[in-house]
């Protein structure tokens, strides 16, 4: 009787440690899960972070190369079309009349560049200001005939994720002024419920989609976008034009 209990006492005793050990391994395993998923957010921030100092920091890149084209081909040829207007006028009233009209047209460029570039103005921009900033832009300079429209009721994005859309969209703008010898651009913001989604589709010569993404600016986009949890879709066709596409839920 006394070794039947004795049994008994050794296999409780060895489910009770089977059970502390096991109990002593899931935590160790879980606890290993948790650190490893708090690394793996900890990396994904960072990465999100210097990502998002990147883009910052190409976005300045490509406004200082916009305020060179400008000041270059738009309110320098203003200016220097005023001058000769005034140089020949020899005191035609019509002719100083039209200079101090170019002159005028000068002055306002130079207003819009002036807010364009500004640094609390860039930093209190929503993200349609800025696309819509950008589309002015390319009219006032005759880059491309552009077209905006917005979709459905805006909602408000964080701005981290509007600053990496932009950059995006502003990369994409960049390839078709100067590579798809495209005449005409369309841009759509489309607001469906919790959902962003972004067209723009050009008229220019397109490209072969079998180099998809292999190039650094498009793959750039692709990256940007998977880092904020969105989807990005290209299709382009040789001589029909280039279509981009953005979806990003906010569920």
């Amino acid at each position: 009787m006394l070794q039947e209990n004795d049994k008994i006492i050794l296999v409780v005793f060895g489910i009770i440690l089977l059970v502390s050990i096991s109990m002593v391994l899931l935590f160790i395993i879980f606890n290993n899960r948790k650190n490893k998923l708090i690394q793996q957010q900890t990396e994904e921030k960072k990465k999100f972070e210097t990502e998002l100092a990147e883009t910052q920091i190409e976005i300045r890149e490509e406004t200082l190369r916009n305020i060179s084209w400008e000041l270059h081909d738009n309110i320098g040829q203003l200016l220097t079309l005023a001058k000769i207007q005034l140089q020949n006028s020899q005191n035609d009233s019509e002719k100083i009349n039209e200079s101090v009209s170019i002159l005028g047209d000068a002055l306002r460029e130079l207003r819009a560049l002036s807010k364009s570039i500004n640094p609390e103005s860039l930093k209190n921009m929503s993200l349609l200001e800025a696309i819509n900033n950008e589309i002015e832009r390319f009219d006032r300079m005759n880059f491309i005939k552009s077209e905006f429209e917005i979709t459905g009721t805006p909602f408000e994005i964080p701005q981290k994720e509007e600053i990496i859309i932009f950059r995006i969209l502003q990369e994409s703008f960049a390839n078709t002024i100067r590579h798809s010898r495209a005449t005409e651009l369309n841009v759509n913001i489309i607001y469906k419920n919790d959902e962003l989604e972004i067209h723009t589709k050009d008229n220019g010569i397109g490209f072969d989609q079998t180099n998809d993404f292999k190039g650094i600016g498009l793959r750039n986009m692709k990256t940007r976008a998977e880092l904020i949890g969105a989807k990005l879709i290209l299709n382009s066709n040789k001589e029909k034009g280039t279509e981009l596409i953005i979806q990003k839920s906010y569920k």
